[in-house]
């Protein structure tokens, strides 16, 4: 990717007055291979929770090191990506990196990634070597009466960016599905800048 280049979303909406994201081919799928093979063979821990009252259903996550990530080729595009949400002076630096792991059966609940008053958003990759529709994996993004609003299906190499103030949930894959629902998630808060 020509980091001079403004980046364009595939898809965009909002819920709740707040901004989604989606963007497609913004790596080379051979990186997001790599990216899978390397990331699938990972140490994932049963230590992730969607909010308080659901902790004792814990779902498999694999942390990152944010600094480590910001060598990654998947920071420059993040970025670019995360720029239509940005506030004037502003720029934002990602705080936390980990992988969710999901596979049929499993249960993932419906939360916010920030503080209602925080203007933290989220970038969250999908890392597939293929994906049919058919497997489900769908990340549903809820209106304030409850109500899935906007969809965004995995792709291999697939982006959204949204305000992490927006309540969603990843569908785990359906029983067809024999590969991980692996996503790469940044958490991203506004610096100075």
């Amino acid at each position: 990717m020509n980091t001079s280049q403004a980046v364009s979303p595939s898809r965009t909406g909002t819920v709740n007055g707040r901004k989604i994201c989606v963007y497609d081919d913004l790596v080379p799928k051979e990186f997001i291979d790599q990216i899978f093979d390397a990331i699938s063979t990972g140490r994932f821990t049963r230590s992730e929770i969607a909010r308080p009252d659901t902790a004792e259903y814990k779902h498999w996550a694999l942390e990152l090191d944010p600094k480590a990530m910001m060598q990654s080729p998947l920071h420059a595009p993040t970025l670019h990506a995360t720029q239509p949400f940005e506030r004037p002076g502003e720029k934002y630096r990602i705080y936390r990196a980990y992988c969710n792991h999901a596979a049929y059966g499993d249960m993932l609940f419906t939360h916010t990634d920030c503080l209602p008053e925080a203007h933290d958003t989220t970038a969250l990759w999908y890392i597939c070597k293929q994906w049919d529709p058919e497997w489900g994996g769908e990340t549903v993004f809820f209106n304030e009466e409850k109500d899935a609003e906007f969809i965004c299906s995995p792709r291999p190499g697939r982006l959204v960016v949204f305000d992490g103030r927006i309540p969603h949930c990843g569908r785990p894959p359906s029983r067809i599905c024999y590969q991980p629902r692996l996503t790469l998630a940044f958490k991203l808060e506004p610096v100075a800048g």
